[in-house]
């Protein structure tokens, strides 16, 4: 039965019991899972965020999982779109099922929706030496070079005191022996 009350202040409210409730998800938080699940899979080198990606990572150092995870969120389900670049050897249609386990497992365990779709893109394979090679930046290599500046100022100084230090003992063998005669 349906209670009417009369407060001050206030409207009628109708009290029933039932809570409304709705829980809902940004998709930066399942891209954020699918990328951390994805950061174990064997055989992945990276999720490929596209072209403009990846200048961004060349010059800066980034950590982003949600990079090049692409997905759609319902009320409870989701499809999940990924370029992958692949390491060179590895068997792609395993490495797709693996990719498919980790994402259904963590986005079911964390959130409860189910995965419909997952479409994977590979977009490149390359060796592990390669795919390290290539992910030095712009930002790594002015820190190397800064560096070895660092370094090779420390070690100029360290020569300076020590030639001070010697000038400095002659100066003072010097005024000794004047002061001796």
């Amino acid at each position: 039965m349906t209670e009417f009350t009369n407060k001050p202040n206030t409207t009628n409210v109708e009290s029933t019991g039932a809570i409304t409730k709705e829980l809902t998800y940004e998709d930066k938080v399942l891209q954020k899972i699918i990328g951390i699940a994805l950061e174990d899979v064997s055989g992945l080198l990276t999720i490929d965020g596209g072209f403009f990606s990846n200048i961004a990572e060349k010059l800066v150092n980034t950590d982003s999982t949600t990079t090049g995870v692409n997905v759609e969120v319902g009320k409870k389900q989701v499809a999940v779109d990924l370029d992958i670049v692949v390491e060179y050897g590895k068997n792609i249609p395993d490495l797709f099922e693996k990719i498919i386990q980790a994402i259904q497992k963590n986005v079911d365990d964390m959130t409860g929706l189910k995965i419909v779709e997952v479409n994977v893109n590979v977009v490149d394979v390359k060796s592990k030496e390669q795919y390290e090679e290539d992910s030095v930046t712009v930002q790594d290599r002015v820190s190397d070079i800064t560096e070895k500046a660092g370094h090779s100022v420390s070690h100029q100084t360290e020569k300076v005191k020590k030639a001070t230090s010697r000038a400095t003992e002659n100066v003072k063998d010097k005024v000794e022996s004047n002061r001796v005669e």
